[in-house]
This record gives C-alpha cells, structure tokens and sequence, in this order.
C-alpha cells in the first residue's frame, strides 16, 4: 500500500527560535494579560523576522509572533494594504 503525503513547509527555524526554549506562557498569554515579557525575549531573537513573516503569512490570530501582539499584527497587516 502505498501512503501519499503532503509536504510541510520547511519549520525548522522554529527549533532555533528563542520561544522555544522558554515555553509558550509568555507568547499566549490570558486576556488583558502583559506581552512585555514575550517582546523583550523576541527581541533577543535571532529568527524575529522569519517568525513575523511566518505570522503574517498564515495569519497567525493569536500570541505574540516576531514581537508583535495579534493586535499590532493586525494594524501592520491594515497599513500594508494600503
């Protein structure tokens, strides 16, 4: 029997990401919750941007992806269609 499968997307940046290391309670917090700790270990990171763009791209709605809140996401993703 022959199994087809779908090719991910190549996500091996992830394992660098500095998240990854830390856990993801900073990146979802609950509601009304600070994302200042989650954007002080983003901008530590080395992969920000390809983490940005992978949000950006997928439409990542929730946490904080390459620095950014869902929040700020969607102003950045409001402005660059103008």
């Amino acid at each position: 029997m022959h199994i087809d499968t779908i090719a991910s997307p190549d996500l091996a940046w992830q394992e660098e990401a500095l998240c990854a290391q830390t856990g993801g309670d900073f990146f979802f917090p609950e509601p009304g919750s600070s994302v200042r700790e989650a954007k002080r270990i983003c901008g530590l990171c080395p992969i920000r941007a390809a983490c940005l763009d992978y949000a950006m791209t997928n439409d990542m709605r929730f946490g904080v992806w390459g620095g950014l809140s869902e929040k700020e996401r969607l102003d950045l993703r409001r402005t660059s269609r103008c």
